[in-house]
């Protein structure tokens, strides 16, 4: 499982680095360290309690998009056939969905835990309101 630094932990969850260093010493998420030291935590466990908190963290990409529907997070489900993949994202409280080739998935080095942007590009969006009693 993909291991993530604690400060970029902190940014997934829209809280500070010093929130992170206490959910670890409280037993609210595990960590280890890394090659170098470094405190990290599960990619899986961080996209789980990413789930259960849903704050949307910045976009990271440097570059220019006209797509304006950016959704940051990580994986949270993979299913597959030789063909086709399902690839499921929590970005902050959104669940996102994308349908693509399982090669696509492959070449992205999508895992369960990673970081991923799912970029929306629609000529339609229909928006709804709540209905007033």
């Amino acid at each position: 499982m993909p291991q993530i630094r604690v400060t970029e932990a902190a940014r997934y969850l829209g809280v500070s680095d010093d929130t992170v260093r206490r959910w670890i010493e409280n037993g609210t998420l595990e960590s280890s360290k890394n090659a170098s030291g470094r405190t990290v935590v599960d990619g899986l466990a961080l996209a789980q309690l990413a789930r259960r908190n849903a704050v949307l963290p910045d976009d990271p990409s440097d570059g220019n998009s006209s797509a304006r529907n950016r959704f940051v997070g990580l994986v949270t489900g993979i299913t597959s056939d030789p063909v086709m993949s399902q690839v499921e994202l929590q970005c902050g409280p959104f669940r996102v969905v994308s349908l693509m080739s399982t090669e696509a998935v492959h070449d992205l080095g999508l895992e369960l835990g990673s970081e991923a942007v799912a970029v929306v590009k629609a000529t339609m969006v229909i928006i709804e309101t709540p209905t007033t009693k």
